[in-house]
This record gives C-alpha cells, structure tokens and sequence, in this order.
C-alpha cells in the first residue's frame, strides 16, 4: 500500500461544510485507505483528530497514519468502565508507534450524579438509562475531544450494521462543524484482520475470544458464531438501535450528510 504523492489543497475559504464533504467523498471513492489519508493530509484545511477505541479498524487506522507520518492528534475516550486489555493494548500501540494517545474523561461530578440516580449499574434497567451513562462517560468527553478539529477521522465501517451502512465516507457533522471521515467505510472485517497479521499490527487479545467490538466491560460480551459484529454490544437492547450517542445526530438519526460514495 503506498500513499499519494502531496496534492493540490483545496481553498479553504473556497469549499466548507456539507460542499467540503462532497468533494472528499467523491475523492475518497477511487481511492484505498492509504491515500484517503493522503488526501485528508493534503487538503484538510485545519487539524485532524482520530478518536480510536483501541478495536481492530482503529489499530489499523493508526498503523496507517502513523507508516504515513500523517499529523493527526489521536484521542480515545476512557469512560473509567474499560476492559484491562484495553488499557494494555493503549500503552502497548502508544510504544509501538511512539505516539501519545491523549485520554478524556468524564466529569467527575457528573459521574457521581449518574450513580447517584440510577445505582453504579442502572444502564441495564432501560435504554434511557444506558443512553444517559453514554451520554456522560462517552458524548460529553467527545465533544471536548474534538474541540478545534477541522477533520475527525473515525474506524467506522458500513458491514458493522445495517444502520451504518447507509453512512457517508465523508460527510459533515452539522452539530460540531467539521467533517468526519470514515477511510476503512468500505472495508470488510477479514480484509482488516488479514493487514493486522500481516503487518503485525497489535490487536486486543479479546477478539481472539469473540468480542468483535469492544467498548465498556460490563456492556460487552463475546458474540456467538453468526450473530453480527455488533450483538455483544448492550446486547439487552433491541438490534436495530444499537448505537452509544457518538456517532447519533441529535435528531437520533447516525449522521449521514450525503449518500455513501
């Protein structure tokens, strides 16, 4: 996999927002992962962020930026309730790649609030409640994260679930103003998994135990031969609905801002 040569930025005062996205979906859809980064490299108008979770299309994402020499600020976002894998493999990438991964954490006051109304595990009681433990140990965080970001680049992939396969590559995030990028939108789980063995990419150990998505432990289990990417995950919830608030639109559709690529 090689990466572009530099290209041509666009002018930023020229193209923005939705018009923006447009022009980097249509640039995105002849070309593979490496050179979307390229082109995010080249023609991003202001400071990337990568929020990655430590799975394995963000192990892999960080491969590829981090082989390109790309200038990205990686964050993830540790909602205190993580698998101790997680936090092994954090430390294990930031060493392999001589980066920093910079944390974000919920507001202490909210948290206690949080247990203090629905008990220290109330997100299995109802969707409104799991939705509100998102809300504060995950959304809230992201938004700080983001804060200054004129691209935030994401793991996303269409075959993780119906509902995000009618995401964009490119689209434009209205609420935060800035464009989200999704590079591996069109790549298949064995497509990945093959790159990582290949390139001895540091993986989770959890995903050799069936845990094909990893977020919080006590909202994650392995899935059982057949079941989708996504069935471990708050796997007491309707299929259809599974989704934490990060990549929801406050409408509560997934942000879309155009049609894929």
């Amino acid at each position: 996999m090689s990466f572009p040569p530099n290209l041509r930025p666009f002018p930023a005062q020229a193209l923005s927002g939705a018009s923006l996205a447009r022009s980097l979906a249509a640039d995105f859809a002849t070309r593979d992962a490496p050179e979307r980064l390229g082109v995010l490299r080249d023609r991003a108008g202001g400071p990337l962020v990568f929020t990655t979770s430590f799975g394995l299309e963000d192990q892999v994402l960080t491969h590829l930026i981090a082989k390109a020499g790309i200038s990205v600020r990686f964050a993830t976002l540790d909602t205190g309730r993580m698998f101790a894998e997680t936090y092994a493999l954090w430390a294990e990438t930031e060493s392999r790649y001589g980066i920093r991964v910079q944390g974000f954490y919920p507001d202490t006051a909210a948290v206690e609030q949080l247990v203090e109304r629905q008990g220290i595990d109330g997100f299995y009681d109802g969707r409104p409640q799991r939705e509100a433990c998102c809300g504060v140990r995950k959304v809230e965080p992201l938004d700080r994260a983001l804060r200054g970001a004129f691209v935030w680049i994401t793991g996303l992939r269409g075959e993780q679930s119906a509902a995000r396969l009618g995401m964009a590559f490119v689209s434009h995030d209205p609420a935060r103003d800035l464009i989200k990028a999704n590079p591996l939108f069109d790549w298949s789980r064995d497509r990945i998994a093959a790159l990582a063995k290949e390139q001895n990419i540091p993986i989770n150990p959890l995903h050799r135990r069936g845990f094909l998505s990893i977020g919080c432990a006590p909202c994650t289990r392995a899935v059982e031969p057949g079941e989708p990417e996504r069935a471990g995950r708050w796997w007491w919830e309707d299929e259809t609905l599974k989704e934490c608030g990060l990549h929801v639109a406050p409408g509560g559709n997934l942000v879309r801002g155009g049609p894929p690529a």
